[in-house]
């Protein structure tokens, strides 16, 4: 029996590669000699680097940048090949910030910014850049005035002036399909997680429509409603409008980078998951990446918390399991050591149903 792991991280409690190996320990404590292919990934956000890692190998770089309050902080970039690999929530991330320091009126996307520089210095052709989990609302401004400090020539600071950067493609991986402005961009969508207040919202919504639209002056054309302009608080924005970024989803990139239809040939069942599991999973989340990928391999779904079930299997997911029993605290259920078993029984119970089914 092959098996391929594939769950996303459980945000906040377990990273990718350790649901993975929870699920795998509870596989072989059904069927031992079952073979397990575990696969660490990330749609994007939390684990997008070290998805990435594990997948192609290359070299970790690391380097002190500003977080988002500008404050120094280490993270990690890759590189590989030609390219590199940014997730930008290293720098910029809001597990960066306690609770009382989230307020993107002041948060800025700038460490991310270093580190595009550090990775153009080091002669990459392809920069992809993980946009999840930001702390920011700020239109990528930040991350642009990173870039003019790093290259803009003789000291005017104009955008015109980088060439260093005229002969780098860049890839932005982000399922966030919002505009940068309005009721449904970056600002009224996004920010209230990060801190803003209402008012706030209004005025970060109003301070990015008007980058736009000296932006779209200056370069004769708007992308602010391009989709994934308003992921990571207008990042997206930013990327692809001053550096001709492509997005793509998450998953898709990563999926396609490491061949996972590949990987699924001649599998038996893949397991896949996320913290939370619901009609949005639908909507080009992780799991659905996977099953759009299966090749007809039966795929499971696993999460913390299951909502509308009946619509994930008309999906086409073959079996949808709650890992968490709905009479324990959320506090509880997130604590590492917990989580790690209820996905581990989750998956034994599973095995025993899918084992029982195929002896009928």
């Amino acid at each position: 029996m092959k098996v391929v792991i594939a769950i996303d991280s459980f945000k906040g409690c377990l990273t990718s590669v350790e649901a993975n190996q929870a699920a795998a320990e509870g596989i072989w404590s059904v069927c031992p000699d079952a073979e397990t292919v575990q696969v660490p990934v990330s749609d994007g956000g939390e684990g997008f680097l070290d998805a990435f890692h594990a997948a192609v190998g290359g070299e970790l770089v690391k380097l002190v940048v500003s977080d988002p309050l500008m404050r120094p902080v280490t993270a990690r970039y890759l590189l590989y090949d030609n390219a590199a690999v940014i997730e930008m929530a290293q720098a910029s991330g809001l597990t960066l910030l306690a609770p009382e320091e989230r307020n993107p009126m002041v948060t800025t996307s700038y460490g991310t910014g270093q580190l595009v520089a550090d990775a153009v210095r080091k002669g990459v052709t392809h920069i992809i850049v993980g946009l999840g989990g930001s702390a920011t609302s700020d239109a990528g401004m930040g991350m642009l005035r990173a870039l003019i400090d790093a290259f803009a020539t003789r000291g005017n600071g104009l955008w015109d002036d980088i060439e260093a950067l005229k002969n780098v493609r860049f890839t932005i991986a982000s399922d966030v399909k919002n505009p940068l402005c309005g009721e449904n961009g970056a600002a009224a969508v996004f920010a209230p997680q990060k801190g803003a207040t209402p008012h706030m919202v209004g005025l970060l919504d109003a301070r990015a429509h008007k980058f736009a639209e000296l932006s779209a002056r200056h370069f004769g054309y708007d992308r602010s409603e391009t989709a994934g302009a308003g992921a990571a608080g207008g990042l997206g924005y930013a990327f692809l409008q001053y550096l001709d970024a492509e997005c793509k989803p998450g998953v898709q990139l990563l999926l396609d980078t490491i061949r996972f239809r590949e990987i699924v040939r001649g599998a038996d069942l893949i397991i896949t998951g996320e913290g939370a599991a619901d009609r949005q999973t639908l909507m080009g989340k992780l799991p659905m990446g996977i099953l759009q990928q299966s090749g007809g391999v039966p795929v499971c779904l696993i999460a913390g918390r299951i909502s509308d079930r009946a619509q994930l299997l008309e999906a086409g997911f073959a079996h949808v399991d709650e890992v968490s029993p709905r009479d324990i605290a959320l506090e509880e259920a997130m604590r590492k050591e917990v989580a790690l078993r209820h996905v581990s029984e989750t998956v034994r119970k599973l095995c025993r149903v899918i084992t029982w089914e195929d002896s009928l």
